[in-house]
């Protein structure tokens, strides 16, 4: 078989070919990229000229296939070649047709693109704003919390300095060395402290982490306040301390002054007192001279009832009830005032039988003539009022003095009370053996049965003698016979005033009177029984 040769081909064939293939070789080997809407072609080895792309840009394209169809319509529209060898040209800027096509594609792609990339743009603005946003406001809170934590720490600083402070001025009274050597270190410690914490503002060193710093802060302050209340409780007790200490002092004081008063009181109650009376004779007696005894007589009787009255509130006894006893009937217008009751209880029973000359005293006898009375009684005035009456008792146990403290003390201290002051009744007993005590409470008793007993001898020592009155219950008042105790009496509008008993009886001198002395009050009625 004949070979075929190539010059045997259809030459229109063959240019068609090689066009083809040209057109082939030139797409693998030419480089087209799109940068910026603009398409490179690279000239080949064999001196085909730089093609440089238009760009193009469609706004609007209502179809991407019908571009593409057109595209492929073009390349396939190769038979309008002229020249076969030089027709490059013209095949390049059929391709470049192609490329034209492409080129519209990619233009749409990359205006979409162009819009997201815008889109996005926009989108990420907004969210670099709101993020840039909260972290301003997150810094500022963090910035802030700090700073609070900061503070906390610097008001429990000073609440620890006011602390040390108070413990330092507890430990200066009573002083206590360690107590102030350690209050100074803390005080220091504080200090330095507070020091630091400014350090840390000015340099913005703040805690990193101030929640915790809070709470720790608070705890701290709270501690320095409670142990400064702590310390102001230790020095309240201590200032209570003190004023106990005062107290007992003081009341040992108060003790002593009584004591120096009660001596006071018997020394005015001697008989030294009535020194007056040494010199004076039988014939020259006056009333006045019976009104000085009688006031020192009412002296000791009232010196006599405070003293009981004391023994009777430290025994516990009721001072209410016992003046209530005495008359239930009186309404008092203090509450002190029921010493009174006391008083007239005391008189009542020491001038019981006062009008009668021997004082109704047993196996006691009298002159009958009225002038030797008279001496008798002046006699034994002047024997006793320069005596102690305890001494005279002493030496002489049967007189009728002794006979009269006799009769008297046990008509006056009720066995019941005597067991309360002493616990036993040995004072009694002794009496009734006919000794005497030598307790204080009988020679306060001695003494004031000594004074009555010598208003006794006085008033018979007169002639006419003394008389002896005292007033009614319910009487009203009169300023010629009755003096009053309770000036609030004459106070009160709601009615008269009437005497509720006599105190200090009152006597009659032959024209001159001795008003007797009495407590005015307001009586309570009786409740009437119903039959």
């Amino acid at each position: 078989m004949d070979s075929v040769r190539p010059s045997s081909v259809t030459p229109n064939k063959s240019r068609f070919a090689r066009t083809i293939a040209k057109v082939l070789h030139l797409r693998a080997a030419t480089g087209i990229a799109p940068v910026d809407g603009v398409q490179k072609v690279k000239s080949q080895e064999f001196g085909i000229p730089k093609v440089k792309s238009q760009e193009f840009r469609i706004p609007e394209v209502k179809s991407q296939e019908f571009g593409v169809q057109k595209v492929k319509s073009q390349e396939f529209k190769v038979q309008k070649v002229k020249s076969q060898e030089f027709g490059d040209h013209k095949v390049n800027y059929q391709e470049n047709g192609v490329q034209k096509g492409k080129s519209q594609e990619i233009g749409i792609q990359k205006v979409k693109s162009q819009e997201n990339v815008k889109n996005d743009r926009n989108g990420g603005k907004v969210m670099v704003d709101r993020s840039e946003s909260f972290d301003k406001n997150n810094e500022e809170l963090q910035e802030r919390v700090a700073l609070e934590a900061l503070l906390a720490k610097l008001f429990a600083s000073v609440s620890s300095v006011k602390a040390a402070y108070a413990q330092l001025q507890y430990a200066q009274s009573p002083y206590d060395g360690e107590g102030i050597q350690a209050a100074d270190k803390e005080v220091v410690s504080e200090l330095k402290n507070l020091s630091e914490l400014k350090q840390c503002f000015l340099k913005k060193q703040f805690d990193p982490k101030p929640e915790t710093t809070l709470v720790l802060a608070e705890i701290e302050e709270q501690k320095s306040v409670l142990k400064t209340y702590e310390i102001m409780g230790k020095k309240l007790e201590s200032q209570v301390r003190l004023k106990d200490s005062e107290i007992v002092f003081l009341g040992e004081k108060l003790e002593e002054a009584k004591n120096q008063n009660k001596l006071l009181e018997r020394r005015l109650n001697q008989s030294g007192q009535l020194h007056v009376f040494d010199n004076l004779q039988l014939s020259g007696l006056s009333p006045n001279h019976f009104i000085t005894v009688l006031r020192h007589t009412v002296k000791s009787i009232r010196s006599y009832v405070r003293m009981m009255m004391d023994d009777i509130k430290s025994t516990g006894w009721d001072i209410h009830a016992a003046a209530k006893a005495i008359d239930r009937n009186v309404v008092y217008w203090k509450e002190d005032h029921k010493c009174f009751a006391f008083e007239h209880f005391v008189c009542k029973e020491m001038f019981d039988a006062f009008q009668h000359p021997n004082f109704l005293l047993p196996n006691e006898s009298l002159p009958e003539k009225k002038k030797q009375q008279q001496q008798l009684f002046f006699v034994r005035f002047t024997e006793l009022k320069s005596m102690k009456p305890k001494e005279y008792l002493a030496q002489n146990p049967r007189s009728a003095f002794a006979k009269f403290c006799r009769v008297k003390y046990l008509r006056l201290v009720h066995p019941k009370m005597e067991t309360s002051f002493f616990g036993n009744l040995n004072q009694r007993n002794l009496i009734n053996a006919g000794e005497f005590p030598s307790s204080n409470f009988f020679t306060s008793f001695a003494e004031m049965a000594k004074r009555v007993w010598l208003l006794h001898c006085l008033a018979f020592s007169f002639n006419p003698e003394a008389a002896i009155f005292q007033v009614s219950k319910g009487c009203r008042f009169s300023e010629v016979y009755m003096e009053s105790l309770a000036d609030e009496a004459f106070l009160s509008t709601t009615s008269e005033p009437q005497v509720g008993f006599t105190v200090v009886p009152g006597f009659r001198l032959g024209k001159s009177v001795i008003q007797c002395q009495v407590y005015l009050t307001r009586l309570q009625s009786a409740p009437t029984k119903q039959r």
